[in-house]
């Protein structure tokens, strides 16, 4: 198959990355904490981490997990949103030998249980926050240690014990909760300090991170990603990105807005380990949907990088105090996780005078598989390139690849592709191909110059009279109005089309009536794509990282 891609490359990015410079990702983080141990690594609340400080605290968690028994490979959970223990832990566990499963906190007792025992982790770190759904499900699981973390804990002195005493007392975030058995953070640290880190040899092929698709497929499944995976895909990005990082001298640090969780793929690879990679420094922000506390922390750093999705992007710029920001300072503003809107990004361009680029990854590929130009000026309305190292192929329901500029089903090869779904051959056998492409379940095309556009996901696409109607394209229209906030389509059904088209929208101007958007469908639609019906609501559902959920939208309407 022809790389058609890479003469689309910017100047000095890379047709191939060699992970192999590294023996597993804690060969690359331990030489990050040497490189950069007196830099700042992480800030959260106004209080920073070193690089120093970040591999002595995950050496003491990494002993005393070690301490407890636990053998090479074994899962530990971490259940926490973006605070300083996050980072902590997962390079402690990493250090220590384990496997990370990154668990969403938000999380009902039942999806917990799931996820515990698909996993089968032995051991959890939690933020109390969330103590009382473990409390529900921890004897139905093989979880034997739990060590739980607060908020204010990492703060230091009164500042710490403050925050603590409102988290817990005034604004009521800490259920009540009874885990006998667990231990607090802080003594974890304290205990570990009088152990040893012993060397685990880790190679390429051991387990790093389970990391759960978010289940808008179905049931939950454990992507398995060697430490060769995402490595590799810290690597590509990197190679990527350079175009952009050239504005600024390579001696000063980076300051990246970390505000999709950690425990999320694209904000783990793209904030994380790859600004760790850079010597970066990252401000985590624990609960991004406080639009307003989320300015208030930009207004104290000069952001270089801003990785989000597209419903954040969204958020900030309703907000009238984030254009008063100071975007002097921004090389790179990375768009995953959900289409980006042109609307969106069209204003975000004026706003910030950085591009939004596109990306597109998931779960499997850890994430990134494509990329815009880092180098681009404008919003390309693509998902970009693929990235060095990986093949992209567009393949017909036979498995065949299709002409350029056809639809079929996005497929990726590259060094970033899971091992497979944990435990589960059977559904790791419905997306590999006998040539190790992942079969994505996206539908794009690919243009002659090896740009790639979503058309949709096959599952959300609607077919009204026979012809097929892409949500992707209603959405992106709709949302352009300028009396819409967000906005939603799912396929109904018709007795007389087969499927029709539903829309849900936020509105941003009160006064909008479902007329005057009929109207301006009217206008921007062919027949057959136009709404035929339009609810409007308060909010949609979303995932943890803000990804509107269609699925919850057509399961509403089957219970109906």
């Amino acid at each position: 198959m022809e790389k058609i891609w890479l003469k689309s490359y910017p100047k000095g990015v890379p047709a191939e990355i060699d992970y192999k410079q590294y023996r597993s990702l804690v060969h690359l983080l331990e030489e990050s904490f040497r490189k950069y141990a007196s830099r700042n690594a992480f800030v959260c609340m106004d209080k920073s981490l070193t690089y120093a400080e970040v591999d002595d605290y995950s050496k003491k968690l990494g002993a005393w997990l070690q301490n407890k028994g636990l053998k090479k490979g074994a899962r530990v959970a971490v259940m926490m949103p973006n605070v300083l223990q996050y980072p902590i832990s997962v390079a402690g566990v990493l250090r220590a030998g384990y496997t990370v499963v990154n668990v969403n906190p938000l999380y009902t007792p039942r999806e917990l249980e799931h996820q515990l025992n698909d996993s089968g982790a032995e051991a959890i770190i939690i933020l109390e926050n969330f103590a009382t759904t473990l409390e529900h499900v921890i004897k139905k699981t093989k979880v034997k240690h739990v060590v739980v973390a607060s908020m204010g804990e990492m703060l230091g002195g009164v500042k710490g014990m403050l925050v603590n005493f409102v988290v817990r007392n005034v604004k009521k975030m800490v259920p009540a909760f009874s885990l006998p058995s667990a231990v607090r953070f802080k003594q974890v640290l304290s205990e570990g300090a009088r152990m040893t880190l012993k060397p685990v040899d880790l190679k390429h092929d051991d387990v790093a991170f389970l990391q759960y698709t978010g289940g808008t497929t179905g049931v939950s499944k454990g992507a398995t990603l060697l430490h060769r995976n995402v490595l590799a895909n810290v690597l590509q990005n990197d190679a990527w990105v350079q175009p952009a990082l050239q504005k600024k001298p390579k001696s000063e640090q980076i300051t990246i807005v970390c505000a999709l969780p950690l425990y999320h793929i694209f904000a783990l690879t793209a904030c994380g380990l790859m600004g760790m990679r850079w010597g970066a420094l990252n401000l985590l922000i624990p609960n991004p949907r406080d639009i307003p506390g989320f300015v208030k922390e930009l207004t104290k750093y000069k952001v270089n990088m801003f990785p989000a999705v597209n419903t954040l992007y969204n958020g900030l710029l309703n907000n009238p105090d984030f254009a008063k920001l100071d975007f002097s300072g921004l090389m790179i503003s990375l768009g995953g996780g959900m289409a980006v809107q042109q609307a969106v990004a069209e204003k975000w361009l004026k706003v910030t005078g950085c591009p939004i680029l596109e990306a597109y990854g998931l779960s499997e590929t850890s994430p990134g598989a494509t990329i815009n130009r880092a180098d681009a000026t404008e919003f390309t309305g693509t998902i970009g390139l693929p990235i060095s190292s990986t093949e992209i192929a567009i393949l017909d329901d036979d498995g065949k690849p299709v002409p350029l500029g056809q639809p079929g089903e996005i497929a990726i090869r590259g060094p970033q592709v899971m091992a497979g779904y944990w435990n589960r051959p059977d559904e790791t056998a419905k997306v590999m191909t006998p040539d190790g492409f992942f079969k994505t379940g996206d539908v794009g095309v690919m243009d002659d110059k090896g740009f790639v556009k979503i058309v949709d996901r096959k599952k959300d696409m609607i077919l009204v009279s026979g012809f097929n109607v892409y949500p992707n394209e209603i959405e992106g229209v709709v949302a352009a109005h300028p009396g819409v906030l967000e906005c939603a389509c799912i396929g109904v059904p018709d007795a007389n089309s087969g499927e029709a088209v539903k829309l849900f929208v936020v509105r941003k101007d009160p006064s909008l009536t479902v007329d005057q958007l009929m109207s301006y469908c009217k206008e921007q639609f062919t027949g057959y794509k136009k709404p035929k019906y339009i609810e409007f609501r308060d909010e949609l559902p979303k995932t943890n990282v803000g990804k509107i959920l269609r699925r919850e939208l057509r399961d509403e309407k089957k219970a109906a």
